[in-house]
C-alpha cells in the first residue's frame, strides 16, 4: 500500500486502517466516526476539538439507544 496524504494519511494507518476496523465491526455512522475522532486526536492539529467531535457522536448514540428502549430522551 502506497502511504500519501489523500488516501492513506499517516494519522489513518497506526497499524490496522481506521475504516477498515470501523468496517470489521460493521459500524454504522455515529459508532465509527466516534472511534475515527478518538483514534486520530493524537495525530492531528486540534486534539481537544476532535475529541469534542467524539463526544458529540457518543452523545448522540446514548440518546439514540435510549430512544429505542423506550427512553425518550432525544431533544
Amino acid at each position: 500500500m502506497i502511504k500519501d496524504a489523500i488516501n492513506h494519511p499517516p494519522h489513518y494507518t497506526k497499524g490496522i486502517e481506521t475504516s477498515d476496523y470501523i468496517e470489521s465491526w460493521e459500524m454504522g455512522f455515529v459508532e465509527g466516526n466516534i472511534i475515527k475522532y478518538i483514534t486520530r486526536y493524537k495525530y492531528k492539529n486540534k486534539p481537544i476539538e476532535d475529541l469534542k467531535k467524539a463526544q458529540w457522536y457518543l452523545t448522540k448514540l446514548i440518546e439514540v439507544i435510549e430512544y429505542r428502549n423506550g427512553k425518550d430522551t432525544i431533544q
